[in-house]
């Protein structure tokens, strides 16, 4: 009797993609709060900070893994349609 054992799965999304919406994101918070109320330095700190436990928790937590994916899928998704919505409107005037 031969027994089968099921193989690893893959990571659905890789690091990358973890890597670009954590930027988007501080990005964001960054312009925000220097918008706000903080200087350009308390800002990047807070940001930088942020960024860096967001990338931390990934891999701890499967949950904090999930969540990740999940809003790096909105991020690049509202970019993408942002994009597509650029594009059509340029290739009205081609």
């Amino acid at each position: 009797m031969t027994t089968l054992t099921a193989a690893p799965a893959k990571p659905k999304h890789s690091l990358a993609r973890r890597l670009a919406a954590v930027t988007i994101i501080g990005l964001l918070l960054f312009a925000i709060l220097w918008y706000v109320v903080f200087t350009a330095v308390a800002a990047a700190l807070v940001a930088a900070g942020v960024s860096g436990v967001l990338i931390v928790s990934t891999t701890v937590s499967d949950a904090a893994e999930t969540l990740l994916d999940m809003l790096a899928d909105l991020v690049l998704g509202v970019l993408g349609a942002i994009a597509a919505v650029f594009a059509a409107i340029f290739s009205i005037f081609n």
